[in-house]
């Protein structure tokens, strides 16, 4: 399988920082509540409050989100889902949500994480923060806040590795 490496640890960092001071300038004064999608956008999204709560020196309220039961495809995986647990520490209502997630392929997940979301209250707004924008989407779906937009075909594979769950930073294409 050939692999291109797109991102590596120093780069990663430099792509953070600048998504973090996007969202500061951009979404300042309101109250922001950072959800990251499960698994590595709850990893980028720890990492994004750090950014944050440094930034602007404030506390910034971070939630996690299991998708699995509203994916719109658990009822053709082999295996039973996984079901893991969501930890949204306030009301979200009147809130703005900051959604997290690694990578922005077909915006399924995306859809399954806004229907998980809207279990937990309605929020005055959703805004959506990925690292990794790759195209082909399949719901009209886009993020707000876009680390790097990487043009692919349906035959290669975006994949992000992250220290606290892989032991590296980095983000390589592969061919499928």
């Amino acid at each position: 399988m050939a692999s291109t490496i797109l991102l590596d640890q120093e780069n990663m960092a430099l792509v953070l920082e600048r998504l973090a001071s996007q969202v500061l300038e951009s979404i300042s004064g309101t109250d922001l509540l950072l959800v990251g999608i499960e698994r590595r956008g709850a990893d980028l999204a720890r990492r994004l409050a750090k950014l944050l709560e440094n930034k602007s020196g404030k506390p910034v309220q971070l939630g996690t989100l299991d998708i699995n039961l509203y994916r719109d495809d658990w009822t053709s995986i082999k295996d039973a889902p996984i079901i893991g647990t969501s930890h949204i520490p306030v009301d979200i209502t009147d809130q703005t949500v900051l959604l997290i997630d690694d990578v922005l392929f077909s915006g399924r997940t995306v859809r399954a994480a806004l229907d998980a979301l809207l279990d937990y209250g309605r929020p005055k707004a959703v805004k959506l923060l990925v690292l990794i924008d790759r195209g082909h989407r399949e719901l009209p779906i886009q993020a707000d806040f876009v680390g790097k937009c990487i043009a692919t075909d349906l035959g290669e594979q975006i994949s992000v590795l992250l220290t606290e769950r892989d032991g590296c930073d980095l983000v390589r294409k592969d061919l499928i």
